[in-house]
């Protein structure tokens, strides 16, 4: 069992430089990747606007792909599924080609997900979903974890580019001292500002998920 994740890129067809854009995510992906390797297969583009990676644990993949949220910048931002199960690969004499269970979670989750956004919860960036015949340890995880995203994107969606900037930092473990120095700013407002957006909230919850402090 791994966990496959599949991103679309939020509003792909109203950017005005979707090569830019495509350049700025993939310099963002490479960026988390290299501070914070985890991905077995690192988010990489398939078709149109579609990433898609895997991971070897469910609090790997919600540790990066908060990460990325974090990292990019305004006007640029991805949709996640998240898919817990098995993947396998299928010989083509075209590809490398992965499917099973796994990636038709992950193309349910982004379903999901895009769904929650058009509709209440306009915020909505990701969701999970497992494959048939989770273990009911798994299923209980992928509850609390869906929670934790519903109000997690939330926090981050209304954050501002410095406020994830901030964030990130603190996710990495940054003192507040260096990201200030970094921001040119003072350590008391770096403190200000990620009290304001929630920062601590989001970094705890993903601490809780994989059960350990902050």
């Amino acid at each position: 069992m791994v966990i496959a994740v599949i991103a679309d890129i939020v509003g792909s067809r109203s950017l005005r430089d979707r090569t830019a854009a495509q350049r700025t995510l993939e310099r963002t992906i490479a960026r988390v990747e290299a501070e914070a390797p985890s991905a077995v297969q690192p988010l990489t583009p398939t078709v149109g606007d579609e990433q898609q990676g895997v991971y070897p644990q469910l609090a790997d993949a919600l540790a990066a792909l908060l990460m990325i949220q974090l990292a990019l910048p305004d006007g640029v931002g991805f949709r996640f599924g998240i898919g817990v199960g098995d993947i396998r690969a299928v010989d083509s004499a075209h590809t490398d080609l992965s499917d099973g269970p796994g990636w038709w979670a992950a193309r349910e989750a982004i379903e999901i997900a895009h769904a929650r956004e058009r509709r209440a919860v306009p915020r909505s960036r990701s969701w999970i979903v497992g494959a048939p015949e989770q273990t009911e340890v798994m299923e209980s995880t992928i509850r609390a974890s869906n929670a934790y995203l519903l109000v997690r994107d939330e926090l981050v969606g209304a954050m501002s580019e410095r406020e994830r900037r901030l964030t990130y930092g603190r996710l990495l473990g940054r003192s507040q001292e260096e990201i200030a120095d970094e921001e040119g700013i003072t350590q008391p407002s770096v403190s200000k500002s990620l009290r304001r957006a929630g920062s601590q909230a989001v970094i705890d919850g993903l601490a809780a998920l994989r059960g350990g402090a902050s």
